[in-house]
């Protein structure tokens, strides 16, 4: 039995997952394991390389070297914030920029590129105390984690927060093509094939379309220190 939990926090593109995750991580004093970041690092990494998001075979080629190298490491830097670093240069920001976010859901539906990054989560939080966020966590690569939560939201209140998020970092896309990104990103996540996209029947729903951050963040940090007093 592990001395802390393990933390899952799933749920659709633009639920606020990884405005949550970092906020709770911090509040627990727990590590953060962004598995989206993963995705979207081996994305980045084929559009760097000429790899198409559809090629499985080279997509899985790339994701298994990479993970053989430990080419995708996160890291905290001085201020506290946490990093992503693609074969040593910190690529947190171009991972986040649309094309990219687009690629990793087709990059993520792959089950080779899901196997190669598969042990990789799983080694760096065996032993609790750790907060992971994607869409699969507590289905699929932590089915045993002693607290999961499924985060979402209204898709037009997580279109606005996407469209708000492009905007602050100079990409002008309309809110009418964020909204209907938004959506097909629901489907191929929901759809595919290998780990869709759904809510653990053990999961705590969080319905974020009326909480602000601080309440979301507040309303899981108990919920999780419950879970740490039941374990001891």
């Amino acid at each position: 039995m592990r001395a802390r939990p393990v933390v899952a926090i799933d749920g659709p593109a633009g639920a606020g997952k990884t405005s949550v995750s970092q906020r709770v991580a911090e509040a627990l004093g727990y590590l953060r394991l962004d598995t989206g970041a993963l995705y979207r690092s081996v994305a980045l990494a084929a559009l760097i390389q000429g790899v198409g998001w559809r090629d499985e075979a080279g997509l899985t080629a790339l994701t298994e070297a990479l993970a053989a190298r430990g080419g995708i490491r996160f890291e905290v830097a001085p201020g506290g914030e946490q990093r992503v670093l693609l074969d040593g240069e910190d690529v947190t920001a171009r991972i986040r920029e649309q094309r990219v976010g687009e690629g990793a859901s087709f990059v993520s539906a792959m089950p080779g590129v899901r196997a190669a990054l598969l042990s990789l989560q799983r080694s760096q939080a065996a032993e609790g105390g750790v907060v992971l966020e994607g869409r699969d966590i507590g289905t699929v690569v932590f089915p045993d984690a002693e607290a999961k939560f499924f985060l979402t939201a209204d898709t037009q209140v997580r279109a606005a927060r996407r469209l708000d998020e492009l905007r602050a970092r100079g990409e002008v896309p309309s809110a009418s093509e964020v909204e209907a990104e938004v959506r097909a990103r629901d489907a191929r996540d929901m759809e595919r094939a290998v780990a869709p996209l759904r809510q653990a029947e053990d999961a705590l729903l969080v319905d974020s379309s009326r909480l602000d951050l601080e309440q979301v963040v507040a309303l899981i940090v108990e919920r999780v220190r419950q879970i740490e007093a039941a374990l001891r």
